[in-house]
């Protein structure tokens, strides 16, 4: 993807869908991806937000999210934080705590234990909590490679000024023009966190082999002259290559842009587990019991 430098087609609109909800005591639970239209988004195959403004200030020192440990396999999981706090930790040693602007990135290749715990960053002076968490499918050459772990400040993440004071993009995974995320890429995916101010556009070309989407996590936006409200999933034909987004609002936006080529490898997911076949996913399960991923180490 590049910004755009000239007319353009825009690209059709395939649909939009408003995400699952779940409540998890004051956590709102936002399930986008997989959905009744489609599986995967490019090699995108999960993604689910978690969001609130309204945190009490009781058990906030806990951690409010995925207390337990889950075995992962065949995918690549990618958890940015938009507004909170998210402590990492894993069967291969690794325990990072992050907070907002931060990305915790994890191959999960033949296997792994871990746990993200989410909470609000600033107990007090801000509660809020905004964590959008990806799994991207590995091609079937990398499900079997050893599981690896990489995280990010939000310093650290590539960021590129637009014109005019109308805001930001953090180029979280993949490359946007000249600027490469330093995430490592699995399927030449790319992962943006556009940040539009009041009043303000916002122009991009895309690549007629990748299939992309927009997610608004917490803010309505226009994108292609339609308004889409907040929480809302929006899927883009291959037709065209242009996507324009708006904001007509009074306040600053944020919209996650993803997506990228379309394999050409079957999907069997079952929990946890992204393979190829049933076979696989028995294998997967079989390792996990035979305690073949570890364990996170108390400390």
């Amino acid at each position: 993807m590049v910004p755009v430098m000239r007319t353009e087609i825009k690209k059709e609109i395939r649909f939009s869908i408003r995400s699952q909800y779940a409540q998890l005591g004051e956590i709102e639970v936002q399930r986008a991806l997989p959905n009744e239209f489609t599986q995967a988004i490019g090699p995108f195959v999960f993604l689910e937000h978690f969001l609130s403004y309204k945190q009490s200030l009781n058990g906030l020192d806990n951690g409010l999210i995925d207390k337990h440990s889950n075995p992962y396999r065949g995918i690549a999981t990618l958890t940015y934080i938009l507004a909170g706090e998210v402590e990492h930790l894993d069967s291969i040693g690794n325990h990072v705590k992050l907070g907002s602007g931060g990305a915790h990135w994890t191959n999960t290749g033949k296997g792994i234990v871990y746990s993200e715990i989410v909470r609000s960053e600033f107990r007090v002076t801000n509660p809020d909590i905004s964590v959008a968490r990806f799994w991207v499918n590995l091609p079937s050459t990398r499900k079997s490679a050893k599981p690896e772990y990489f995280s990010l400040q939000s310093n650290e993440i590539p960021k590129q000024e637009l014109d005019g004071i109308s805001g930001w993009v953090k180029i979280i995974s993949g490359k946007c023009g000249n600027t490469v995320a330093k995430i490592p890429c699995c399927s030449n995916e790319f992962l943006y966190h556009i940040h539009l101010e009041a009043g303000k556009q916002f122009s991009i070309t895309t690549d007629h082999a990748n299939e992309c989407a927009a997610f608004l996590p917490s803010d309505k936006a226009v994108v292609n002259d339609v308004e889409f409200q907040s929480g809302k999933l929006v899927v883009f034909t291959t037709h065209g290559e242009l996507i324009k987004i708006n904001n007509r609002g009074e306040s600053a936006i944020d919209i996650l842009l993803f997506g990228g080529q379309p394999g050409n490898e079957p999907i069997i997911s079952d929990g946890f587990f992204v393979m190829n076949t049933q076979h696989e996913i028995t294998q997967a399960y079989n390792d996990y019991y035979d305690g073949k991923y570890g364990q996170i180490k108390p400390e």
